[in-house]
């Protein structure tokens, strides 16, 4: 059952957390310090091992949220993003941060 923390959806938390936006197409009013500490509360609270991020249907995600995202790897945890668009996908390849992150592609079942 997924839950609202803040700016995020988190989907499941405990070694594997799972968070999202909420469903937005554009992330560009999330509030980054709020998003750390919301992300930094669930690593340690839930002994979080691997953060992933599903980006189903966002289609524009600013290069700080990107930067976030990336820096969750300095807290010890694997980082995956899941179904980033064709775009945010281009961005990571460009950025090379496809090299740090895993990035998956998976179905979703409605």
């Amino acid at each position: 059952m997924a839950f609202q923390q803040g700016a995020l959806t988190v989907y499941k938390a405990g070694e594997l957390t799972v968070v999202g936006f909420g469903g937005q197409d554009a992330l560009i009013n999330v509030n980054l310090a709020e998003c750390r500490d919301e992300l930094i509360s669930l690593i340690k609270e839930h002994n979080c091992k691997t953060l992933a991020f599903d980006l189903t249907g966002v289609k524009l995600i600013p290069s700080g949220t990107l930067g976030l995202i990336a820096a969750m790897r300095k807290l010890g945890v694997d980082v995956h993003i899941y179904n980033p668009s064709e775009d945010v996908r281009d961005v990571l390849e460009i950025t090379k941060l496809d090299t740090i992150i895993k990035v998956h592609e998976v179905e979703i079942s409605e």
